[in-house]
């Protein structure tokens, strides 16, 4: 028995964000989300359910889940397999434009719900911090008093999850252990709740044709690749020994990626949005590697 990468967009959508996934994603969501009084999701909506059983293409670095909880609350259910440039402002932009979105014209303020946006990253976003799960809210400084409920940001960095099967215990344990790992497992492990059981029944190879496999596999290998490419920029920007040499070395990542890119098709826009490169020098290095 083998499972998709549930860190790639096909496999994420297909298990929390299709028509019926609602049992898997409020059983996700009661476990990594701590709410007021203890309170738990009884119900949910997910908007704009997945059902297109195909990739749309490599893309994208992330993939996202959106759904309306019981008590009006907004979540945006992130998975990033890349450390892109400027992704915690669009984090934050996007917590910020969701909520603002609700409104019409006209309509009052009170009428905003709640925005919560989780996201969960494929590397160490917060270097300094060993938390597993980070919350973010606005505070004051000071006295360290809340100003709301209204934006809450919350990260689940897998590469801090170093716990075996054997040391599950929690339900928020095994739903994290099968999102970092399902890709590598040759069965369901035991103990699992029903919910956890249906997600790696949906991620089951099994289920799906040879055309849909190969789009995830190629989608894998187009993830493994860039990360092997910043990583190489990385290595060889600190072996240049000096600040000059390290910028030289991420620049020169950022340039294999984009010609590794175009040659896939992928549109300008995508490309810079991806590395941090301007349109305008995105152009030049086509010129210079058609």
């Amino acid at each position: 028995m083998n499972f998709l990468d549930i860190k790639t967009d096909f496999a994420f959508k297909k298990v929390f964000g299709s028509k019926d996934s609602k049992d898997i994603l409020i059983s996700f969501l009661n476990s990594v989300i701590d709410f007021k009084h203890h309170q738990k999701i009884a119900s949910i909506k997910i908007v704009d359910p997945y059902n297109i059983p195909m990739l749309k293409g490599m893309k994208d670095t992330y993939v996202d889940v959106k759904a309306v909880l019981d008590n009006g609350s907004h979540v945006i259910i992130e998975m990033q397999v890349l450390n892109t440039e400027g992704l915690e402002k669009r984090i934050l932009y996007n917590a910020a434009k969701n909520y603002s979105s609700q409104l019409k014209k006209g309509e009052e303020y009170s009428l905003l719900n709640p925005v919560i946006a989780l996201t969960i990253t494929d590397f160490n976003l917060f270097q300094e911090n060993h938390e597993l799960i980070t919350h973010f809210k606005l505070i004051e400084k000071q006295q360290l008093v809340e100003y709301g409920d209204d934006i809450e940001l919350i990260f689940i960095e897998l590469p801090k999850f170093t716990k075996s099967e054997q040391e599950l215990k929690s339900i928020q344990d095994k739903w994290i252990f099968f999102i970092k790992n399902a890709g590598s497992l040759e069965y369901i492990p035991k103990n699992m709740s029903l919910e956890l059981t249906k997600a790696y029944t949906i991620a089951n190879e099994a289920n799906f044709s040879e055309e849909e496999l190969e789009l995830q596999h190629r989608k894998k290998d187009w993830i493994y690749m860039q990360k092997s490419s910043l990583s190489l920029a990385k290595k060889t920007g600190h072996q240049e020994g000096h600040k000059e040499g390290h910028e030289k070395g991420l620049k020169d990542g950022k340039i294999e990626i984009a010609i590794n890119l175009h040659k896939v098709g992928i549109a300008i826009e995508i490309i810079s949005q991806s590395t941090g490169l301007s349109i305008e020098e995105i152009e030049q290095i086509i010129k210079l590697y058609p």
